[in-house]
């Protein structure tokens, strides 16, 4: 059997956010975002989900966008970190994304928001959800994606090279909107939708970036970091990067970048749209644009 697939330290992350909880309101900016253009996405389907549950719910943002819309009763919500669980209040439970505690054809929804970028086996977890969703179950959820915080990782990758004549992994991998996709259909889902948002948020000084990653528990936990702290010469040396290469000339804020995923699929069904079979259309594209169509030998094809 295979090892199995360690990217972050699962640990690490919990331990995060465990540090985060107490001071989470002070930092949640982002996940109130998303968790808004989450529900307006919920919002467009015509259909009532009376129990959802929320993977890896942070502060409970993402149950607050929801609760009381498009037939929501119940909300389930898991955390990793049981801090994270205890701040989200509610019918909230600590567990881990990779292991979820839920029984095969439960749900009507399951939702989550910015919380699967940190899944090393993410099509194990896909397939857990689709497993827990009811026939025709909803799949709605954000995930940072391969353009977030692109500033500060060529900044970091610049300095540690001219500083330490080296590199490791100081910010976290992430997947991009087409290995997304196919990573749905692998899951067994139906119909998986993946669209983006580039949120920017400006800041006065890359310090304050810094401070707001590990307030939202969004620290580097890359297994294979290097542990320690950055040297001093190399974190000054990106932070001047930042501002030489970023900052803006109006008004002198530098930008962060955060690459938003926004995931929608659904449990199979029967009644689910299909395509058709190659060769059964009833009328020629041709026709509907008045033009003629032609062999690929060029000469003109007949009807």
């Amino acid at each position: 059997m295979s090892d199995p697939i360690r990217i972050f330290d699962r640990a690490t992350v919990r331990r995060h956010r465990d540090r985060a909880a107490p001071r989470l309101g002070d930092y949640d900016f982002l996940f109130r975002e998303t968790a808004s253009r989450l529900a307006d996405r919920l919002e467009d389907v015509a259909r009532d989900f009376p129990l959802v549950a929320d993977i890896g719910c942070h502060g409970g943002e993402m149950a607050a966008a929801i609760r009381g819309r498009r037939g929501v009763e119940t909300i389930i919500q898991t955390d990793l970190s049981p801090a994270m669980a205890r701040c989200a209040g509610g019918l909230c439970v600590a567990a881990d994304e990779e292991f979820l505690p839920l029984r095969d054809g439960s749900l009507d929804a399951v939702v989550s928001n910015l919380s699967l970028h940190w899944v090393n086996d993410l099509p194990g977890t896909l397939v857990q959800i689709r497993r827990a969703l009811k026939p025709d179950g909803l799949l709605l959820a954000a995930m940072l994606g391969g353009e977030t915080l692109y500033e500060l990782r060529q900044c970091l990758t610049q300095a540690e090279v001219a500083v330490e004549g080296g590199l490791s992994p100081r910010v976290s991998p992430f997947t991009d909107s087409r290995d997304l996709g196919a990573l749905l259909q692998r899951a067994g889902f139906a119909l998986p939708v993946v669209d983006s948002d580039l949120i920017t948020v400006r800041y006065e000084n890359p310090m304050r970036l810094l401070d707001d990653l590990r307030g939202m528990g969004e620290s580097n936990a890359v297994a294979e970091r290097r542990k320690g702290f950055t040297r001093r010469t190399t974190l000054l040396t990106a932070l001047e990067r930042y501002v030489a290469e970023f900052r803006d000339a109006d008004d002198g804020r530098l930008p962060a970048t955060f690459h938003v995923l926004y995931m929608h699929a659904w449990a199979p069904h029967a009644s689910q749209q299909k395509p058709l079979r190659p060769g059964s259309a009833a009328n020629r594209l041709a026709d509907a644009l008045k033009a003629e169509e032609f062999n690929l030998d060029g000469k003109p094809r007949q009807n």
